[in-house]
């Protein structure tokens, strides 16, 4: 085992004292010179506009940084003024939005995601944290009149540590953020999985989402005085099983604007009659899903975004009379966040593409001109500007059904059959989308790889049925998707069969260790990052808050039934059948898949005599979230693809 030093021995990369390797060779000082410009893409990420001007909060990671802080940039392409120096990564935050005196800011330690709230002065820098840490956090909304805001608190019992495992509540508060010792509980909620709330104008209702599976939720309006409750939607004369989430109430109060399912396969915007219960169908025109939606804060536009077909899309409606605006041509790319300022005159979104990370622009809305507001950096010897978009590839399943994924061709320098990495989403509950691929443009570019991201069945964006199509005991099928990828790579001319690579991060890893035993003979290797490895271990010891939210996905390991269905398919259970090389990479204080997910795959397929590099970072959790360490990362993925894969090593 080499444990991790601070000595550098000469000419080699030692791991920091944060990172425990197992069975990872030396890491060249030389190839890490030679690659490490792959290593400093910077975007930024929209957070939040100030409420009197026209700056922005952003999120970003300084040159030389190790982690994503809080940046204002006062006007289009002004220089970012950096307005936090916190030791941890910042997750979100917004302006006290009446005068913007300060900033109310989220962030975990060290991975765990016990999310805080915090207070910070950006004059003073003087930072109060506000929340009680043996709880997590989640930030809701302000109210509209005062500087207050609404949060959820859960307690945590760390079942991954042998904790009580007691049936965790939620809580929902108010605070004003600069007496927060005068704080008041609104209602407490039964079980997890509430958020996504929105504010009524007049400050006497809340919105909130309670979260039942991917395929079910529904909308609670809870009096934010009294604490009283009532299920909006789905309503008693509304059986439906079907999504919804809160966007924003109608200016005059007499209604809500919602994503929800319940009319189709596709989640649409919908508005909702409090009167009449009757809903006015905005989007049914668009054959994909609205990822999200967003009302300016005078109520007279919403900003909408579809998913097609992996990529996002933006379009503009008039709140009032529900009609299509038009809007100039947007760059390429794929659009992130959407936010209007408070004055509603302007959209703020951002947009990344293959060809570069995500970068900021502003919308006049009255007159229809975009402004780049951010630059996205780039480090010297790498131009973005020549990586190739994503292309859609689609292959039929061992059942005939379609599925799809995104192919990136390396450049055309390279001659013969290419080598390939099957990188599979999370989620499951997730998508691979277009987008920037930072760091993995380094196997494209430089190593020749070609690179697929495939979406199997269970994947969101393809509407509720396929969403379906993966759970409880048809959790096998997501993986034969894979194994008729293998299938079609075999008929590319430009593609190497016999040199496949599989890799996926926490629900994907699991996917990566499942092929990696059910297609041993047709892989070369497995890269497991944070992957479940025994589903009913996983569910035992996964934190509370999420425990029956997994269960509702994968299936009640309490039920003898469906115990001994995901005993049989884990691939704990299967790894006398692993043959090729294994690369398993975890945060020691993930709370979604404990560590010891990844240390009880690593003992058994190395007790069999199977090659397996360990990498466990010491203050990461579900990811890596610092650039020391997911630099460190993908030093050791190289060697392990000049391995597995045979590429050749940069000089």
């Amino acid at each position: 085992m080499q444990v991790a030093s601070a000595e550098q021995t000469e000419g080699v990369l030692a791991p920091n004292p944060n990172l425990l390797t197992q069975g990872i060779p030396q890491i060249p000082l030389q190839l890490v010179r030679a690659v490490q410009r792959y290593t400093d893409f910077r975007g930024h990420g929209l957070l939040d506009w100030h409420p009197s001007g026209g700056q922005i909060l952003v999120s970003h990671r300084a040159s030389g940084a190790s982690t994503n802080q809080l940046f204002q940039v006062s006007a289009p392409l002004a220089p970012a003024e950096q307005i936090t120096f916190a030791a941890e990564p910042i997750n979100g935050a917004s302006f006290q939005p009446v005068e913007g005196r300060f900033i109310v800011y989220s962030s975990a330690s060290a991975g765990d995601e016990a999310t805080q709230l915090f207070r910070q002065d950006p004059s003073t820098r003087l930072v109060t944290r506000l929340t009680d840490p043996k709880e997590k956090h989640g930030f809701i909304g302000w109210l509209n009149r005062r500087s207050s805001f609404v949060y959820s608190s859960v307690p945590l019992d760390r079942t991954a540590s042998g904790g009580t495992r007691a049936a965790p509540t939620t809580r929902i508060a108010l605070m004003d953020p600069e007496h927060p010792e005068q704080g008041r509980q609104i209602a407490e909620l039964p079980g997890v999985g509430w958020f996504g709330g929105v504010v009524s104008r007049d400050d006497q209702t809340l919105a909130l989402t309670r979260y039942v599976s991917a395929n079910e939720s529904e909308i609670w309006l809870i009096n934010l005085i009294t604490g009283s409750r009532e299920r909006l939607l789905p309503g008693a004369q509304m059986p439906l099983r079907a999504t919804h989430f809160p966007v924003g109430f109608k200016a005059d109060g007499t209604g809500i604007f919602v994503i929800s399912d319940r009319f189709g396969e596709f989640r649409e915007l919908l508005r909702y009659d409090f009167q009449t219960g009757a809903f006015t169908r905005v989007t049914a025109d668009i054959p994909w899903d609205v990822s999200s939606a967003t009302l300016s804060q005078d109520g007279r536009h919403l900003a909408v975004q579809s998913n097609q077909d992996g990529r996002d899309v933006l379009r503009l409606f008039n709140a009032l009379t529900l009609q299509p605006l038009a809007l100039p041509a947007l760059p390429e790319g794929n659009v992130g966040v959407a936010r209007f300022n408070p004055a509603g005159t302007l959209l703020g979104f951002s947009i990344n593409s293959a060809k570069g990370p995500a970068q900021i622009y502003q919308l006049e809305l009255a007159t229809g001109q975009i402004k780049q507001f951010t630059q996205a950096l780039s480090p010297l010897g790498v131009d973005p500007g020549q990586f190739q978009e994503q292309e859609i590839i689609r292959w039929r399943s061992f059942d005939g059904r379609a599925i799809s994924g995104l192919l990136s061709r390396p450049p055309a320098r390279f001659t013969g059959k290419r080598p390939v990495l099957i990188n599979i989403h999370g989620g499951p509950e997730g998508q691979a989308t277009i987008g920037f691929l930072g760091r993995t443009q380094y196997f494209i570019q430089e190593l020749g790889i070609a690179v697929i991201q495939p979406n199997v069945r269970g994947s969101t964006g393809f509407g509720k049925t396929f969403l379906d199509l993966d759970n409880g005991k048809l959790r096998e099928d997501s993986v034969k998707d894979i194994g008729s990828l293998l299938d079609w790579v075999a008929t590319q001319p430009d593609l190497d069969a016999s040199k496949v690579l599989v890799m996926g991060g926490s629900y994907g890893g699991y996917m990566s260790l499942a092929v990696a035993f059910t297609y041993a003979e047709r892989i070369v290797g497995a890269i497991d990052v944070v992957g479940i490895s025994h589903f009913v271990t996983f569910l035992e010891r996964t934190e509370s808050y999420r425990r029956d939210l997994r269960r509702v996905e994968y299936g009640d390991e309490r039920d003898p039934e469906m115990r001994a269905f995901l005993d049989r398919i884990s691939p704990l259970t299967n790894a006398e059948k692993i043959k090729k090389p294994l690369f398993v990479i975890q945060g020691k204080n993930d709370p979604r898949v404990p560590f010891t997910e990844a240390e009880q795959i690593v003992a058994k397929t190395r007790s069999m005599g199977i090659p397996v590099w360990y990498l466990r970072a010491e203050n990461e959790g579900h990811g890596f979230a610092r650039k020391e360490n997911a630099d460190y990362q993908f030093f050791a993925m190289i060697l392990f693809m000049n391995e597995t894969l045979g590429v050749k090593l940069p000089h």
